[in-house]
């Protein structure tokens, strides 16, 4: 395989190639890296579940280029790549989000990769701007997120060229859809089931930190973690773990970071600095060990054993993505279908949420009219009169 060659830690010092730390058991990495390649070649989803929970993930972003699109549902040549594709996408017409795709792209690549020349980072800059817009002419559909520039811009630093747009299209419409729709409320409906892993685990911890509304989680859940993880070799690595796992799992990873960080928040006792506390991810994280005890809280815990998850709809990624086998075999048919089931629930949550209001803001005069049509309606009927005639003395008539 031509990247099997490549150095694990990748470009040096900074090892942006994402890859493990530890070199002192070289066997046992070179074990490793030759167990995950070899389940890249059967595309044994199975076996890259297991070894993306191990110690390192897949260690190198030459390995994570065979083992990405494994787990997104696409095949690519022994470098990682596909056949290239057209351009096609620059004559498609514009999508309406595309104002601020530019205003978030302008701000990409704060933390990583912090070698480069300011040619290199423009460079990188309108590469990054190219993906987003090519997979939303492609999929008008979606709706863009702040953030999701955050995610992208992993997929471009970790895959070549030619696979980029196909790995965030299916990541897209299959993985990430719930927060590509119109509305935020399936996003925030994820938040609801974060409390319930904390309930299951850590009742007292649960009851502090429900002073606050989960909304704290929404900016690590929404960009996969990527806007607050500041180590490129950190970000690529927990990508590992949440390509290869559920979508929901990654809402099993904040809560098992909320367990690490247990006695610090109990010294928060006003929710406006629990809330701050608990949106600011701690950048000393022990990733391995988030990732493994994520995983057996999971094991434990599944997402069926939560109160709230009846709550989220069928047509969530949540739930559509809830076998990674079945996901990665899914089309971007599928997702769009789901798309629209969901967008139509939205849609009659909506009206129905209005007509509640409509309700309640003309209550006096709907009370007023159902006791007029009452009134009518019972003197007509033969109930009132036979009621009437019984509860009368006949002498009265």
């Amino acid at each position: 395989m031509a990247w099997e060659d490549e150095a694990v830690d990748g470009r040096g010092e900074e090892n942006e190639d994402g890859g493990a730390d530890d070199h002192h058991d070289e066997p046992a990495l070179a074990r490793q890296r030759a167990r995950i390649l070899d389940a890249c070649r059967r595309r044994d989803i199975g076996d890259l579940q297991i070894l993306a929970v191990s110690k390192g993930g897949f260690l190198s972003d030459a390995i994570r280029r065979q083992a990405w699109p494994v787990l997104l549902g696409f095949t690519v040549d022994e470098s990682g790549e596909l056949e290239k594709g057209s351009d096609s996408w620059r004559h498609l017409a514009r999508h309406k989000d595309e104002d601020q795709v530019k205003l978030d792209v302008d701000r990409s690549f704060v933390y990583y990769p912090s070698n480069d020349t300011p040619a290199q980072l423009d460079a990188k800059k309108a590469a990054l701007s190219d993906l987003i817009t090519e997979v939303l002419r492609r999929q008008p559909y979606l709706s863009y997120f702040q953030g999701y520039h955050d995610i992208c811009q992993v997929f471009l630093l970790v895959l070549p060229p030619s696979a980029r747009a196909v790995a965030v299209s299916r990541m897209s419409a299959l993985r990430i859809r719930d927060f590509m729709l119109p509305s935020l409320r399936p996003a925030l409906a994820h938040l609801r089931l974060i409390p319930d892993i904390l309930w299951a685990v850590d009742p007292s911890l649960c009851a502090h930190i429900s002073r606050t509304e989960p909304y704290f989680a929404l900016s690590d859940t929404i960009t996969m973690f990527a806007h607050n993880v500041q180590q490129y070799s950190d970000i690529a690595r927990l990508f590992d773990a949440l390509l290869a796992r559920e979508q929901v799992f990654s809402l099993y990873v904040f809560a098992q970071i909320v367990l690490h960080r247990r006695d610090e928040l109990f010294e928060h006792d006003e929710p406006d600095m629990l809330h701050f506390a608990l949106s600011k991810l701690p950048q000393n994280l022990d990733l391995d060990a988030v990732i493994s005890d994520a995983a057996r809280l999971f094991e434990r815990h599944p997402p069926e054993s939560l109160r709230k998850w009846r709550s989220i709809s069928s047509a969530s990624a949540l739930k559509t993505g809830r076998d990674v086998c079945r996901c990665a075999a899914q089309s971007l048919q599928e997702g769009h279908a789901y798309f629209q089931q969901q967008q139509r629930e939205l849609q009659w949550a909506a009206k129905r949420e209005q007509a509640l209001k409509t309700m309640w803001a003309n209550k006096a005069v709907i009370l007023a009219v159902v006791i007029g049509l009452g009134a009518v309606y019972f003197r007509k009927s033969h109930v009132w009169a036979n009621l009437a005639a019984w509860s009368i003395p006949s002498h009265y008539f």
